[in-house]
């Protein structure tokens, strides 16, 4: 199936052609129809699957259709979305898609000076994407009024719970106009997270893709069994591997993700550490030194790595295995996009068994064990680890893995 089968129309069709765009995915096969009949929606789909353009391309559609010739642009859609990077990313494709339709759009966020946002909101705007906290604080300015808002997008919604901003989403909910057409989308649906959709959406449309927590199959996925105090020197021996050109590093804190940076730029790998107690400005230089790859190891939180979308990254590697076994998925989703190679490498030491026993019934597959590496776990006594968000609490631990097979990282993909 092409675009030209969705009847999108032409300005927007031209701008897809432009990114090199000729074949929707699935997820825009089937919400782009949907968002176009004026339907409530609900998306459920994992990351790289093409969800942005699922609903800014039928928004961009409606919009021109209902052209506003006042001076003074209203906001007539409004996304909300809960990291500065996914806002970023998703105002790029809106921007993108919608450069031939006369449309307007921008971004706010928190972080960085807000008179320039504040700026381009009095030169009036069709779209706004925005994170809660910088939204809600410029709507109590007096700068943003969300009264003539058509579409409303809540995108991440699962990662917006996991950060706390639900509080903020139902403030903003309460500021729309009751008649407006709403689309929720999250990468898992959590009993909680369909509560809160039931309070958005109106007799919506459900889209699944793919399973709630299903991996991206085209990703090879290999755990190595480490001690804690090797994990450093594991990374170091990867990273002697020149294949690797760039990998993405996920560690769980901010302390520990400055760690490891330290740890490699004494050993002369340019490394970089993205995570929320970093400035707006140097988020962003990290993210496009590591897109232009004059950065190798971009080190990351799972907060701050919900945005990062970069083509052709080959390799994801859990330094520190989540302990919540969605963001396992999320995480290995960075890799493999498009249909592209990708490789998800994960260290495990005694404690992490747990959380790898979750992840590996979440996505109803063995991850691979690579046995035959210089670092391998010595001490397999795990302390009590805390209490598991997934999976069944109460089953004892095992502390061998059953799946033996080897990886060769010489070998050729």
């Amino acid at each position: 199936m092409q675009f030209e089968s969705l009847n999108i129309i032409e300005p927007i069709l031209k701008s897809l052609k432009e990114e090199g765009y000729t074949i929707p995915t699935p997820i825009q096969v089937q919400a782009i129809p949907i968002v176009l009949q004026g339907t409530d929606l609900i998306g459920c789909a994992q990351t790289g699957t093409g969800k942005t353009a699922a609903f800014a391309v039928p928004i961009l559609q409606l919009l021109s259709r209902n052209r506003t010739f006042d001076k003074r642009r209203r906001i007539r859609s409004l996304v909300v979305t809960p990291t500065r990077e996914l806002a970023i990313q998703i105002e790029e494709s809106f921007k993108a898609y919608g450069r031939h339709t006369g449309l307007t759009c921008t971004v706010v966020f928190g972080g960085v000076p807000q008179n320039p946002q504040v700026a381009a909101l009095r030169n009036g705007v069709d779209i706004l994407v925005a994170t809660p906290g910088r939204l809600l604080d410029l709507m109590n300015q007096g700068f943003i009024s969300l009264k003539e808002i058509q579409i409303f997008v809540l995108d991440e919604a699962d990662r917006m719970l996991d950060m706390g901003f639900i509080h903020d989403v139902r403030k903003i909910i309460a500021a729309l106009p009751q008649k407006r057409q709403s689309l929720f989308f999250s990468a898992t649906m959590p009993p909680e997270i369909v509560k809160l959709a039931g309070n958005i959406v109106y007799k919506p449309v459900k889209v699944e893709v793919t399973p709630s927590a299903s991996t991206v199959e085209i990703v090879n996925q290999f755990v190595y069994f480490t001690d804690k105090g090797n994990k450093n020197a594991l990374l170091l021996e990867l990273l002697k591997n020149e294949k690797i050109k760039t990998a993405l590093v996920f560690t769980r804190t901010k302390y520990g993700a400055d760690k490891v940076v330290r740890v490699l730029k004494k050993r002369n790998i340019n490394a970089e550490s993205i995570h929320g107690n970093k400035t707006q400005n140097t988020r962003q230089r990290a993210l496009s030194n590591f897109k232009a790859q004059t950065t190798r190891v971009l080190v990351a939180t799972d907060i701050a790595a919900r945005g990062i979308d970069v083509d052709d990254l080959e390799y994801v590697i859990n330094y520190e295995i989540p302990n919540i076994s969605e963001t396992y998925v999320h995480r290995i989703g960075r890799t493999g996009r498009a249909g592209a190679n990708g490789t998800a490498i994960s260290f495990c030491d005694a404690d992490e068994k747990t959380y790898l026993k979750d992840i590996e019934k979440l996505i109803s597959k063995k991850i691979q064990v690579v046995e035959n590496h210089p670092y391998p776990l010595i001490d397999n006594n795990p302390v009590k680890a805390p209490k598991q968000q997934r999976g069944d609490h109460n089953r004892p631990r095992s502390n061998s893995p059953k799946n033996t097979r080897t990886f060769h990282h010489d070998r050729n993909r």
